[in-house]
């Protein structure tokens, strides 16, 4: 019986992790295909439209993680732990009151969002044109919280997919809604890019009410058997739920920093960025505005899903972690880690030097065929590695309950970045907020790396050879891709963007299947994904 519960256990912690992962990875992809159309009405300013509404995001990813103040992950943390002693009561209590205060938290938080709007459009050097974008979202930050709580409450209970497909669902309403007023106010009424902007970003609020859609509803159908609980509730454990839940805010602090820790970085570069260049340099404003977007918000797009797919695969191992730390289980645990940062490794190396080796012609796809914009996208796309490099590592430490050293490696990177930003660009210009970035978490991820090290005894060697082998096949895959590139040139205008489209989807799809097949061959894919590596080689008859 043990046997049979701990197997459905198994399965379910796969099936959640399959759905975190689906949801994460196509919405980000969702959230990165919808930007053709979009800067192709917004016409000749395209890149400050761009601009602008990576502002406001920055702002609003701020102010959301304040306003929920982590509560997602704790309270999910907190329901499925009084939830197993029985305690079904409690969790209630917990999950009304997380709902009573996250709604004040979100008024309060929207509401100064809106008024402090022309302060940080000030700080920021985004100018008046900015005030309108900021507040636009205002409107999604009131909303936020509560819908978050509804998210942990789920995933408390074990049951992932209404979170995954209510992310799906807003970020499929949010592009609609997004799209459809860009083209009546571009293309239908000629009207002015600044008011698509703000209707682009008040698309946040749309696709929420979608979202809010799905989680009631599937409130709503799990309600008998969520009552059948109340029934079944223990009542043992008597428990001020104010004290409980101050108590869980202040585990959820780390969840907040590290979550959001990529986001804090694009602060330093918003608040940096126009006013050092217009100290030191003779560009216009609107000159930098785009020069901002061109760093930020254009690569963001395509290398944030890098990041995702970083955070998913973290996320797919968590529960696992903390097991095995909890049971002390260190051989095993060292072994998982071993297997995670390579797994990582042979997904993602390839992945973004594909990207830096396509930038012209994926800038051109997603933006326009522009020099600068595919170089400042390369130097992006190792941000952007590093970025998700972070995103493993410190989720990985907050898995082995080590979430305030991870915080700590996190500010250290962080206040690097700080320290070296201004310099870096008054001597590199658009490319010093990246490189301070890239810098700022690598040393971040060296913290995190010998944290690891000394707390479960990580065998890198075998790691450092496993990734050398990985770097090999990259570079054969390179060498192929780089002449499929330079064939399909003679064919394809890569300033086109649907030849652009047609060498992408050549280069990446060939050299992508020699990359599978090389690690096929020598046998690298058994030790990272197991038995399934075998069954695709025998029905691809790889001997």
């Amino acid at each position: 019986m043990n046997k049979i519960n701990e197997l459905s256990y198994q399965e379910k912690m796969i099936q959640g992790s399959v759905w975190l992962s689906v949801g994460n990875i196509f919405s980000r992809l969702l959230g990165a295909i919808y930007i053709i159309p979009w800067y192709a009405w917004m016409g000749e300013n395209a890149r400050a439209a761009n601009g602008l509404f990576n502002m406001g995001y920055t702002f609003y990813a701020l102010f959301m993680m304040i306003s929920t103040a982590g509560l997602p992950g704790a309270i999910a943390k907190q329901i499925a732990r009084y939830n197993s002693l029985g305690e079904y009561r409690t969790s209630r209590r917990l999950f009304t009151k997380a709902l009573q205060i996250t709604a004040i938290l979100g008024i309060v938080f929207g509401g100064v969002m809106f008024v402090a709007a022309p302060l940080l459009a000030r700080l920021s050097g985004g100018g008046s044109a900015l005030i309108p974008v900021i507040q636009a979202l205002s409107v999604a930050v009131v909303a936020f919280p509560c819908m978050s709580v509804l998210r942990g409450y789920f995933q408390g209970q074990q049951d992932m997919r209404p979170s995954a497909i209510s992310q799906l669902v807003e970020q499929a309403l949010r592009v609609l809604y997004m799209l459809l007023s860009v083209f009546i106010i571009m293309k239908v009424m000629k009207g002015d890019y600044l008011s698509a902007v703000i209707q682009s970003t008040f698309a946040a609020s749309f696709g929420m009410i979608g979202s809010y859609g799905v989680l009631l509803f599937y409130w709503f159908k799990e309600r008998k058997f969520s009552d059948l609980q109340l029934e079944q509730s223990l009542n043992n454990v008597k428990i001020d739920t104010k004290k409980l839940f101050i108590e869980t805010i202040r585990q959820a602090i780390p969840f907040i920093l590290l979550g959001g820790g990529i986001t804090f970085y694009k602060l330093i570069d918003q608040a940096t960025f126009i006013h050092t260049m217009e100290r030191h340099t003779t560009y216009s404003h609107e000159q930098l505005v785009d020069l901002y977007a061109l760093f930020s918000a254009n690569p963001d797009k395509l290398t944030m899903v890098v990041v995702a797919l970083g955070t998913s695969l973290a996320l797919t191992s968590l529960p696992m972690l903390t097991e095995l730390f909890t049971q002390k289980r260190k051989p095993e645990l060292a072994k998982l880690v071993n297997t995670n940062i390579q797994l990582f490794v042979f997904i993602m190396l390839p992945a973004v030097a594909g990207m830096m080796l396509l930038a012209y012609p994926l800038n051109t796809i997603f933006y326009s065929a522009d020099v600068l914009g595919s170089r400042v996208l390369i130097a992006a796309c190792l941000a952007g590695g590093i970025s998700a490099l972070f995103m493993m590592l410190s989720t990985t430490l907050q898995g082995i309950s080590h979430s305030r050293i991870a915080v700590r490696y996190w500010l250290a990177g962080l206040f690097l970045k700080a320290v070296i930003q201004i310099p870096l660009i008054e001597l590199l210009e658009v490319y010093g907020p990246l490189a301070a970035t890239f810098i700022g978490l690598s040393l971040t991820c060296a913290l995190c790396l010998w944290k690891l090290r000394r707390v479960i005894h990580a065998n890198y060697r075998l790691v450092f050879r496993r990734c050398l082998l990985i770097s090999i096949l990259t570079v054969l895959m390179l060498i192929v891709a780089v002449i499929v590139r330079q064939l399909s040139y003679l064919s394809f205008d890569p300033a086109s963007r649907f030849s652009a489209l047609i060498i992408c989807l050549l280069t990446a799809g060939i050299s992508g299947l020699f990359y599978f097949y090389l690690s096929l061959k020598l046998r690298l894919a058994d030790k990272l994904v197991g038995p399934q590596a075998r069954t695709w080689r025998k029905r691809l008859k790889i001997k």
